[in-house]
This record gives structure tokens, sequence and C-alpha cells, in this order.
């Protein structure tokens, strides 16, 4: 099986206004038709085009074809281009459709091995009214209708069959295949899936893609510091009192350690003993707000920011509740964010274990790192 794309790409956009067609204005930094052919990377293409744009179109690295006076003469064009090339399916796409999913056209192809044709829709839920321009004059039945979306997906024979012999325009290439007894089996289509054509849609496309360029980093850490003497202990950057302390090569201040760890992890840059060696005698007894401020600035140099933190501290004293809510307002002073991004709590290993026989404390984070 050989599946090939023909993208149509010839249209003038006039609804959308701008000094050049809706195919060519740019969306995220590249034009409109770049972002639709990476959708269909991989699989040979057809792009078919406006004679006027032919000098925009030829650094696209894809076959050009001129396309007609109408929407199905263009997709006849592209057809006839891939006439004995050995393509057994074709998918049949918008130009100004640049979000479809690789999801979608797999589902696509998939239903072509029980189908004539494929095509994604999505069932129309609003109340669909009639009128004049002004006054609603009365209502339509919404039930089985659907949205139509492209691409769609045909096998190659019959749809260039169906569009040689079709006469008169047509709204897609589901209604020339209907016209000629073909089958079209609807899948489910996608609300991202979305045609660019007045200027309103260009901000609509513009918040999907942020949101489908959005990277997102999970890190863990866990520390572990045994008590020693002393009559407090550093925790999450508060000092609490208590009748012994922990021992450390710093202040050995377990939450903000597992922490600091946590947001090296997201970052894949190791752990604190990577970027401040306790080999090195400059770090002896070092306040811990050193390494956090770091970790945190090393992401902001990566263009994360930090979505949330969670802290847990595992003892049986001292008791964190009284403490928590300063460790969390101090946790956010350091990183520089919003106090509700960051958690503190704490529980105890009913008695067991080195903590539960009150020979340490040990602390678990995560962080979550944003980059847009």
């Amino acid at each position: 099986m050989t599946t090939a794309v023909i993208i149509v790409a010839a249209g003038r956009g006039s609804r959308m206004g701008g000094e050049v067609a809706k195919q060519w204005q740019m969306l995220g930094g590249k034009p409109v038709l770049a972002h639709t052919l990476a959708a269909f990377d991989g699989l040979p293409v057809v792009l078919v085009i406006h004679p006027d744009d032919r000098a925009r179109a030829e650094g696209l690295g894809v076959r050009l074809v001129e396309g007609g006076p109408s929407r199905d003469a263009s997709v006849l064009a592209g057809l006839q281009a891939l006439e004995g090339a050995g393509v057994t399916h074709v998918l049949i796409h918008d130009g100004a459709r640049p979000l479809v999913s690789r999801g979608l056209i797999d589902r696509l192809v998939a239903a072509l091995d029980s189908h004539a044709g494929a095509a994604p829709a999505l069932p129309v839920t609003d109340a669909l009214w009639r009128g004049d321009g002004r006054l609603v004059s009365g209502t339509q039945d919404r039930s089985g209708l659907y949205r139509a979306q492209t691409p769609q997906a045909f096998r190659f024979a019959p749809i260039l069959a169906a569009h040689r012999a079709h006469k008169g325009s047509a709204a897609d290439d589901v209604e020339v295949a209907r016209a000629a007894g073909l089958d079209v089996a609807i899948v489910e289509g996608e609300e991202t899936n979305l045609k660019l054509t007045f200027p309103g849609d260009f901000a609509r496309a513009e918040a999907i893609l942020r949101g489908q360029s959005m990277d997102v980093r999970l890190g863990n850490g866990y520390d572990v510091h045994a008590f020693c003497d002393g009559d407090h202990v550093w925790l999450c950057g508060v000092k609490v009192p208590h009748g012994r302390g922990l021992l450390g090569h710093s202040d050995a201040d377990v939450g903000m350690h597992a922490l600091t760890d946590a947001i090296y992890g997201a970052l894949a840059m190791g752990d604190i003993g990577r970027h401040f060696p306790p080999s090195d005698p400059q770090w002896k007894g070092a306040a811990s707000h050193i390494f956090l401020a770091h970790a945190i600035q090393l992401a902001g140099a990566q263009g994360y920011r930090l979505g949330n933190c969670d802290v847990t501290l595992v003892c049986e004293r001292p008791k964190i509740g009284p403490h928590a809510g300063a460790m969390q307002a101090e946790l956010a002073r350091i990183m520089e964010v919003e106090v509700d991004r960051v958690s503190v709590k704490a529980t105890t290993s009913e008695r067991l274990g080195f903590t539960g026989r009150e020979e340490g404390i040990a602390a678990i984070a995560t962080a979550t790192l944003v980059r847009t």
C-alpha cells in the first residue's frame, strides 16, 4: 500500500483579508502551509497552488501542481499528477488546516481497509437556525448532522474516476465520492483541526500551537540526614527549635535538598553533589538556599518556570504542622514563585525504620517545570 497526499492551496481566501492568501500568512513564525506540510512528514505530497504563488512555493521541497478555477478542479489536477505512480491511497487536505494530528491521519488510512473512503467529522451540538441575516426565521433539526473536516481519505483509483466523471462543483471530495456511489466512513474529527477562514481563527490557531509546543518536565528528589547534637534543625529554609540538630556538610536542610535535587532531576542535570561537591570546603556549613536558588536559576536559563512543587518531610519529631506555612512561604520566596505553587507537608513512618526510631529525617520532593 502506498499513500500519497494532495494539499489544496490554490484559493485566494478572500474572507480572511490580508496582502497574501491565508495559506501564505504567518502562523507561529512560519507560513501556514509550512505547518500543514509538517503534519504529513514522510509521505509523498503534491501541493496544488495558484500560478501566482509558484515563487513562494518553490522552496517547500514538494511537488507543485497548478490548480484550476474551483476546488474540485484543483483536486483533479493533483490526482492526475499522481496517476501512474503506484499510489493506492490518497489523502486530500485543505492547506488552510495546519493543525491536523498524525493520529487522525493514521485513523483515516486504517479506515480504508474496509471502506472506499473515510473522512473526519464532528457531530453538530449547537442549535441550528434558519434566518435572513437579521432575524431567525426557523430552526433546523441537528440530528445526524456533522461538521466535515479534512484530510479526506480514499482508495486512489475510485476517487480519480469519481472526479473525472463529476460534473459541476462540489463542496468537498466526499460529495464527489458519494455522487459516484462510493461509501465513505465517518471518522471522529478533532476540535483543534480548525480551518483558517476568518482573522480570529489565527488567534485560536496560535493558542493551540502554544499548547502543542509546551514542554513539561517532572523531577523527583530524596534526601536523608541523621540527627546529631544541637538545639534546632533547618527545614525548608525555616529554623525549627528541636532537642537535636541534623548532621550534614552544609546546613543539612533535608527538605530543601530534596526539592533542589527534584529541580536538577527535571532538567536532567544531576544532583546537588554534582554542582556543589561536598569535597569542596567552601560549601562547609553553607545555607541550602544557595543550592535551591542555583537550581531554579538554571531552570530559568533554559526557559523553564516552576509549575508546582511538593515536599514531604518524614519524621516523628519535630512537629512540622506549626511551621509548614512559613516553610511554604520561604521556599516560594527563594524560587520567586507564588506561594500556591509550593506544597510542604509531613508524615511519620509509624515508628518504623530510622525515622521511626528518631535517628534522622527523610524528605521526598517532586517538581514540575514548564516551558512554552
